[in-house]
């Protein structure tokens, strides 16, 4: 990790010569970055979609039990340290908020109660337009062909640009090693290490054998999962048959994960 820093400011300082961004990427990529980071192999039987897109039916998900399953099945298939001793190093693919902090821009001093107090599931957007893809200097975040907003740890540089420009807070970043607070280690993804940043990648891997999200299996119908750009898909059809908001929609960013409130 520190080689690979060290390499990256060595070539930063290149580029800052005159030479552009380009040949930094390039030369990343001439040092075997094809191997680097978690690349999704795809199966026969791989799920794939223009843009993969998420519609949460709120009112199935009422109380923070309804959410902890959800919630548990994401953090146990992608190794998130869960023992939390510091606040700070808290790591979060989903999780829950009241309606005040999902969706500041959509507030009133009238809303109906029941609704303010009610969880709602946060993660990462999986933006048509992110700006975090933008941001990062090293393409370690980056769109994959089915839309999702990918991470390539192994890139990965903890600059933390892509955290800044992220408007949803939807991104960790590894302040300590997260490998000893793992509580239960699957062998079939990877774990991290200090100085990464990381998010929900809306279960490229399971996606690339066929398999739903595991928040979608966990939810037990409230979170509905397609492509949002095949108009036979149950998300459009959710989207046709339901009010729906997003978060933040006036940014222009496009989230893709959808609640029906």
């Amino acid at each position: 990790m520190k080689n690979s820093r060290r390499r990256f400011l060595q070539i930063a300082g290149v580029s800052a010569l005159g030479l552009g961004a380009k040949p930094v990427l390039d030369a990343f990529a001439s040092e075997g970055a094809a191997g680097a980071g978690y690349h999704v192999a795809k199966g026969e039987d791989a799920l794939s979609a223009k843009q993969w897109a998420m519609v949460i039916d709120t009112r199935k998900l009422q109380t923070a039990e309804d959410l902890e399953p959800i919630i548990d099945a994401c953090n146990k298939i992608h190794n998130i340290p869960t023992a939390i001793e510091n606040k700070n190093h808290e790591i979060k693919w989903i999780w829950d908020a009241h309606y005040h902090n999902a969706f500041t821009d959509k507030t009133n001093n009238f809303l109906d109660e029941e609704v303010e107090h009610r969880p709602f599931l946060l993660l990462c957007n999986h933006c048509e337009n992110p700006p975090c893809v933008r941001a990062c200097p090293t393409q370690a975040t980056f769109k994959n062909d089915n839309g999702i907003v990918m991470m390539d740890f192994h890139r990965c540089i903890g600059c933390r640009f892509c955290m800044a420009a992220c408007p949803f807070g939807a991104r960790s970043f590894n302040f300590r090693d997260p490998r000893p607070f793992i509580e239960e280690n699957n062998k079939e993804f990877p774990t991290r290490m200090k100085g990464v940043v990381e998010k929900c990648n809306f279960c490229a891997e399971r996606l690339a054998v066929g398999k739903l999200p595991a928040c979608v299996e966990a939810s037990n119908g409230a979170i509905a999962f397609g492509d949002l750009y095949d108009e036979h898909s149950e998300v459009r059809e959710l989207l046709k048959e339901n009010y729906t908001i997003r978060r933040k929609q006036t940014l222009g960013t496009e989230p893709s994960v959808y609640y029906i409130v």
